[in-house]
């Protein structure tokens, strides 16, 4: 009982220290200027206009669930061809290598011009290539993780190929799988909104902080910031959840 409180007791103090921090800095000005606006001005913003956040909030989970569907799908994948063939591992490394390494903003404007300025396209494949790299990273690792008399077990009883798979393979690689979506979840949220952020069409929270933040209406830019961070825990505590679920399932 005594752990259980503490667990509640922890976030919800971090949350009060916080605010209270935010509330000391939202008084420190530079010139004429606040530093950040109070939390109240905020709390405020977000009631007066919760409705249309909540619509750019929809836009960049949408981009963000789409990106992160496409970009472990392809994960898997390719991961379980570079865990069967040898050849195509060599091949694949320097790829999956190169596709970590390049910077998101660079990407977003070509993305943009090839499938148009007006299309969302871009911006979900800028989160599918974000979410790519660990899932294939996670999976790869857990195809190789079943030991040689583990496979060695199964083929003595005579084991096909499938039932080798269901029974030994994917139990194995599935805790790393849930592992690298959880990652993957919270890099494609982020690369959702930098591609927002620089170009396409004109909604979804990244470019409405771009546009109010360049503006000068902090306490509007700051409610779409809040919206955002409440967009990537969502993200964050649907894929804990499933791992939490999958690893206290799985056999020890």
């Amino acid at each position: 009982m005594t752990e259980r409180v503490a667990r509640i007791a922890a976030p919800v103090a971090t949350g009060i220290l916080l605010l209270l921090v935010w509330q000391v800095l939202s008084g420190v000005k530079i010139g004429r200027l606040a530093l950040i606006p109070a939390p109240a001005d905020v709390a405020e913003t977000a009631t007066r206009i919760g409705g249309v956040v909540a619509e750019d909030a929809l836009v960049t989970g949408g981009n963000t669930l789409v990106g992160l569907a496409a970009g472990t799908v392809l994960g898997v994948a390719l991961a379980a061809l570079a865990a069967w063939l040898r050849p195509a591992d060599g091949m694949l490394a320097p790829v999956v290598a190169a596709i970590a390494v390049v910077p998101i903003v660079a990407l977003t404007p070509l993305l943009n011009t090839m499938f148009g300025a007006s299309a969302q396209t871009g911006r979900q494949m800028v989160a599918g290539i974000a979410a790519f790299v660990p899932v294939f990273v996670n999976v790869l690792r857990g195809l190789r993780q079943s030991r040689p008399v583990q496979r060695d077990l199964f083929l003595a009883y005579a084991a096909t190929p499938g039932q080798q798979f269901r029974g030994l393979t994917l139990p194995v690689a599935l805790p790393y799988l849930v592992t690298g979506i959880r990652i993957a979840s919270s890099v494609a949220v982020i690369s959702a909104l930098v591609a927002e952020y620089f170009g396409g069409p004109t909604d979804g929270l990244g470019t409405a902080i771009a546009s109010y933040a360049k503006t000068g209406n902090a306490a509007v830019a700051w409610t779409y910031v809040g919206a955002a961070i409440a967009v990537g825990l969502v993200f964050f505590l649907v894929t804990v959840l499933i791992e939490h679920l999958v690893t206290r399932r799985r056999p020890v």
